[in-house]
């Protein structure tokens, strides 16, 4: 099977490999889906949960239309949806990794963890959001979707 070759002994949830700091020698965690690295081992979802990275890019008529980027996001629903669909092919494209482009390039808090959004389970997120993850198999990134906090694009990761 494909998952002969998982880190079971470590117990790390799919995507995750331990490393070893070359400056440091300390123990670290590399996700390989998001290129994105932490001290802290990740937490595995539990039973009938879900983990995805995200990108937002709000607009206008996001629920809430500012961001720590922005203090008043003043674009269009359509350009909100243009940049999302050019961050989608840089990262279809390898141009981007999905950490350093959250990091830089979203509306969310969730920016500072390259847009990692931790475990979650259904009934957490808002209903599109909750959907296209669902939806998603590991590893697999979404077309654009729209909620009330503006243009997403998801990264399942566990």
């Amino acid at each position: 099977s494909k998952f002969r070759f998982s880190k079971m002994a470590d117990d790390l949830p799919a995507g995750w490999e331990k490393r070893q700091s070359q400056s440091t020698g300390k123990p670290y965690y590399f996700n390989t889906y998001t290129q994105s690295t932490q001290w802290e081992k990740p937490a595995a979802p539990g039973p009938g949960e879900v983990q995805a990275s995200h990108l937002l890019v709000k607009h206008r008529e996001s629920r809430r239309p500012s961001s720590w980027k922005q203090d008043k996001i003043t674009r269009s629903k359509d350009d909100a949806l243009e940049i999302i669909k050019e961050f989608r092919a840089n990262l279809e494209s390898g141009e981007a990794k999905f950490a350093e482009l959250a990091s830089k390039e979203s509306d969310c808090g969730s920016a500072k963890r390259g847009g990692d959004l931790g475990p979650f389970g259904r009934g957490q997120m808002q209903k599109p959001f909750e959907e296209a993850t669902y939806s998603l198999k590991v590893g697999e990134l979404s077309q654009p979707v729209s909620t009330d906090s503006g243009i997403h694009i998801i990264l399942r990761t566990a």
